[in-house]
């Protein structure tokens, strides 16, 4: 053995990553700057930290022990922040759950990951209430938060008020850090839109580097205002729960994700970053001229899911935003591939530019590698743009796997990489594209269709607001295009017809790839705002697809 290999690990040389350091650090360079606003409450560093140490103290104090789960169902109010931080605090893995849930789901969640404690804001009280009743004994102790900025007083169920929970807890008390970077710090639900959702459990090795990720990136700093558009129960918010605070900024909090309470928070706070679904996208696109609100700032927003189509891009740089372009998913901490602009991006065509910033890019800063392999062999695809393979990721930002499910944990992980189930391409530079979930991808007469390019094709219409392209039967061709199309607002959506939005389609496709048919109006969405492309499906199976 070299001499070098003898030298010890030690507590001087080696402590377990956590992003609960992020928050010391910052309380201690930054202890009188605002953390944390929401309405008219403000948060100093300081007091932030002041409160998550509270929060561990109590938690431990009410029977909460090391890997007990503590679930939260909230919205993005400081009290969701502070479970990021008070809960791992406790040596408690974090379960955040969507809001948008019904009880029997909440429920599910609750059993399966064997919650010990549940917080929740009294505004799904109802939900709660409902989905305890169905869970046995013992059932979680809860603590319920009245949210002033709340538009209704909710309904109590008997738990404890946070901030009298708070009140038992000891500031003093500095909070267990992770003897092992390994431990789980967060537990996260996918969307689970055919059968129950799985379990997706998270590491604070990965939290950290994630988050660290995300703000080496996004360019966060100090001086960085963020708004909460993106919801904190998604994965943790991408990890930006953590990482903000790692470099300082200010979290500025959003109970409802409305155009109105976007452009006055972007104006009044100068906002200079945000994260959204695509759907968030649109629906600021679409905000009526009342409540826009003009802003001198720059304000640089981050989007997941679905590629955003050209025309959405070029329409939020009118408004004063700047769209990066981020893919991942729940098993990834969120972010696990950017598109990270090129010296003289800025000087192509507004086109050319926003077709690049569509793409999903190269691995974030903290991801080991994402690739595009062919799943039968595991090799990669030629870097052609045109031959396609499915994503593929590994890394320490990639899950632990998934709660009591290793058949599943063992299927995702196959061959040493993480299968995402996304088939996409890699350019000549080495970007990927998503071109479809495997599943979303349709076989005309042979050929490939990515349902992504013609959605694109769809975007870029000035009288179309939201479309969603799947695959329906046909006798001759096997299946062909079908797209769902939701109308701009106005006279112009209102006289969209179907041969209009096909001719379009025709004119700047192959004619295989352009829709056999269209269906007009509202598409339908999960709970965390993607289309649901099966139902979609069903609809034409069905027979119910009639524009």
């Amino acid at each position: 053995m070299r001499d070098h290999e003898t030298l010890p690990r030690l507590p001087a040389n080696h402590v377990p990553l956590t992003p609960l350091s992020f928050l010391l650090r910052s309380a201690r360079v930054y202890p009188n700057r605002v953390a944390v606003i929401h309405g008219a409450r403000r948060f100093a560093y300081a007091e932030m930290l002041a409160r998550c140490r509270r929060l561990a103290s109590a938690l431990a104090a009410a029977g909460i022990e090391p890997g007990d789960t503590v679930s939260v169902l909230a919205p993005n109010i400081p009290e969701m922040l502070e479970a990021h931080y008070g809960v791992p605090m406790a040596g408690a893995v974090l379960n955040t759950i969507n809001i948008r849930l019904d009880a029997p789901a909440v429920g599910f969640i609750l059993r399966h990951s064997s919650a010990r404690a549940l917080v929740v804001d009294r505004e799904w009280g109802a939900v709660a209430r409902a989905a305890l009743a169905e869970m046995p004994e013992p059932k979680p102790f809860v603590v319920e938060i009245a949210d002033p900025e709340a538009p209704t007083a909710g309904e109590a169920i008997g738990g404890t008020e946070y901030e009298a929970f708070l009140a038992t807890g000891d500031a003093a008390t500095p909070g267990r850090m992770p003897a092992d970077e390994w431990e789980s710090i967060a537990l996260s639900y996918t969307s689970g839109t055919t059968g129950d959702p799985k379990g997706v459990v998270t590491h604070h090795r990965g939290a950290y580097l994630n988050a660290c990720g995300n703000a080496l990136a996004f360019g966060l700093s100090p001086e960085s205002v963020y708004l909460w558009t993106l919801p904190m129960f998604h994965c943790n918010g991408w990890t930006y729960t953590w990482a903000v605070t790692l470099q300082g900024g200010t979290h500025v909090c959003l109970r409802r994700v409305e155009p109105a309470a976007i452009f006055a928070a972007v104006a009044e706070h100068g906002v200079t970053h945000m994260c959204a679904a695509p759907v968030v996208l649109t629906m600021l696109i679409h905000a009526p001229a009342e409540q826009r609100q003009a802003f001198s700032q720059t304000c640089r927003i981050a989007t997941g899911g679905a590629a955003p189509p050209s025309a959405v891009i070029a329409r939020m740089e009118g408004l004063g935003f700047a769209v990066t372009h981020l893919y991942g998913l729940t098993e990834c901490y969120g972010p696990a591939t950017i598109c990270m602009p090129q010296p003289g991006l800025d000087a192509l065509p507004l086109e050319e530019r926003a077709a690049f910033m569509a793409r999903q890019g190269v691995n974030h800063p903290t991801l080991e590698e994402a690739a595009v392999l062919d799943p039968d062999t595991m090799r990669p695809v030629p870097a052609d743009g045109v031959t396609l393979g499915e994503v593929m990721l590994r890394g320490n930002t990639v899950m632990k796997g998934y709660l009591r499910n290793p058949a599943a944990t063992e299927a995702a992980f196959a061959g040493g990489w993480f299968h995402t189930g996304d088939l996409g391409v890699t350019h000549p530079d080495g970007y990927i594209e998503v071109k479809d979930r495997a599943k979303d991808i349709v076989i005309s007469g042979g050929e490939n269709v990515s349902t992504l390019e013609v959605e694109e094709v769809l975007y870029a219409h000035p009288a179309i607001m939201e479309a969603a392209v799947v695959a329906r039967p046909d006798p001759k061709w096997g299946e062909v295009p079908h797209a769902f199309v939701t109308p701009s607002p106005g006279a112009a959506g209102a006289a969209l017809t179907e041969a209009e939005v096909v001719a379009w389609c025709r004119a700047r496709l192959a004619g295989f790839k352009a829709p056999k048919g269209v269906t007009f109006g509202p598409l339908p969405k999960t709970s965390t705002g993607k289309i649901q492309k099966y139902e979609l499906r069903q609809r034409l199976h069905d027979g119910g697809a009639e524009g």
